[in-house]
């Protein structure tokens, strides 16, 4: 039943998409000459409809979990505001139109020159003909492998300094919620776009199946960041990121400092800090943001922007009197 429902979800996204590229996007494709991306704008469409289904599902099931059981009551959103523009850039993929436009052709030209020197992709579907290969089977073993390449990168982000100011955008939300997930610098979301976007080439995913495994992933890290008390037992907290573990990782003091630059790295399941021993599983409700946006003698009130352009803004002011200090041949710690 459930293989029957997703595939009419599936057929009913393909309807959609080829009526909107039919009748909307490529005359106007055509009346401004811009008909070499047709097909870039082809899937550029799905990619909006699969975001639009996640935001539908946060708004009808994540958002009334978060006025039913808060696990931080607010008198005051507004700092949440700023959060759902970057929800709707990122999920409705946005940045990911810019990365088709600007990189596609880059790794379309890897690509070839793959096939072209005989360089294997690594087809981990194939590994186990008659299992691996199953949609669903394949679909959970890219999910797997993608998250454990996430797990690095998220700590890779939080221990070089100039890549931590830009992660920074992310960990300065002080209110969190089911819409800070997509709170990334702009630059920090192309990078990240470009990094998976390459993995996924050299595992052998499909272009469609990544799309879904990107949106699957969105939609458990939106979870994650949920301002709300989830019944997470302890069979399922050892099985996924729930969001008292991750709150443990946005939390000031723990979330960005301590001898591994942080703890509660995983992306999608905590086995990753289990193995490498940076698991705190700390539950009890916690301040979240960075240190130094406190008040003195805790920390110097930094202010990280309230708006979308003075954060990305200010990422970049920061990186650069970081930068200015290393070239003084001073060390500047996280």
């Amino acid at each position: 039943m459930i293989p029957d429902i997703l595939q009419g979800v599936l057929n009913g996204i393909g309807s959609v998409q080829t009526m909107l590229f039919t009748d909307v996007v490529q005359p106007a494709l055509y009346h401004f000459g811009f008909m070499d991306y047709d097909e870039d704008a082809y899937d550029a469409i799905y990619w909006v409809l699969v975001g639009a289904l996640q935001i539908l599902f946060m708004y009808a099931l994540l958002r009334p979990l978060e006025a039913w059981r808060p696990a931080e009551p607010w008198s005051d959103r507004k700092a949440t505001r700023v959060d759902i523009l970057y929800t709707w850039i990122t999920k409705l993929g946005l940045f990911n139109l810019v990365f088709f436009v600007l990189l596609q052709p880059a790794f379309d030209r890897l690509q070839s020159s793959m096939v072209l020197h005989g360089i294997p992709t690594i087809e981990l579907d194939a590994m186990w003909p008659g299992l691996t290969d199953r949609p669903l089977v394949s679909f959970f073993l890219y999910l797997i492998v993608l998250d454990f390449a996430g797990y690095w990168y998220h700590r890779w982000q939080h221990r070089f300094g100039v890549w931590w100011e830009l992660h920074a955008v992310h960990h300065s939300q002080r209110q969190m919620s089911l819409w800070t997930d997509d709170r990334n610098h702009a630059l920090d979301t192309l990078i990240q776009s470009a990094f998976f976007a390459a993995l996924a080439l050299l595992i052998g995913v499909e272009p469609s199946q990544y799309v879904w495994l990107v949106a699957f992933s969105n939609l458990l890290q939106s979870v994650q960041h949920i301002n709300a008390h989830l019944p997470f037992r302890f069979g399922l907290r050892r099985l996924l990121v729930s969001p008292a573990f991750h709150r443990r990782h946005h939390a000031i003091g723990y979330g960005h400092e301590g001898t591994h630059y942080g703890c509660n790295f995983g992306v999608l399941f905590p086995w990753w800090d289990m193995l490498f021993k940076t698991a705190s599983w700390n539950e009890a409700p916690e301040s979240t943001g960075i240190r130094d946006q406190l008040q003195a003698p805790a920390g110097t009130q930094r202010c990280y922007g309230e708006g979308w352009w003075s954060q990305q803004y200010l990422a970049f002011m920061r990186i650069a009197q970081r930068m200015g200090h290393l070239g003084r041949g001073n060390v500047v710690k996280n």
